[in-house]
């Protein structure tokens, strides 16, 4: 499930903005389905996804049969929550979120993954997720680094 974007620069595209969203909680409910090939139509023919553990996956088809593999093994029964945090235009086709997320059972405790989606509209209007790299949210090396070197906090959380 995608939570609201909490922050976005492009003002005037709001139904852009929303079918960005739908996009991603679209892809959320077919991962909670544990559907592989539904969870792989979300993305381009050519995408790049780079996973938390740094596998690299290219193109929907791959995608989603990896994902089916990892749905019917230790993914089985999972959930995945994805919230905007921001959400950024390239032009009229494209756009950057970044979002913060968790892949659970249950409620999560918090959301303490990072990840970075391209998206694109088609030809035919849909958009799909052309490319997205996750990593996890190091809390204490990010405090230390803000409390050792204050120049390297960003200016918005």
């Amino acid at each position: 499930m995608t939570a609201h974007t909490t922050h976005s620069t492009d003002p005037g595209r709001e139904a852009d903005r929303a079918a960005v969203r739908a996009l991603l909680d679209s892809s959320c409910r077919a991962w909670g389905r544990g559907d592989g090939a539904g969870y792989g139509r979300h993305f381009t023919e050519d995408a790049t996804d780079v996973t938390f553990v740094g596998t690299v996956y290219r193109g929907g088809d791959e995608i989603g049969r990896a994902h089916q593999a990892l749905f019917d093994s230790f993914l089985k029964g999972t959930a995945l929550t994805v919230e905007v945090i921001d959400l950024r235009f390239l032009g009229a086709d494209a756009a950057v979120a970044v979002t913060r997320g968790e892949v659970h059972k249950g409620r999560p405790k918090r959301l303490g993954k990072l990840a970075t989606y391209t998206v694109v509209r088609g030809a035919d209007g849909t958009w799909r997720i052309a490319a997205v790299q996750k990593t996890r949210h190091r809390r204490l090396m990010e405090a230390f680094s803000f409390r050792s070197q204050p120049a390297t906090r960003p200016s918005a959380p």
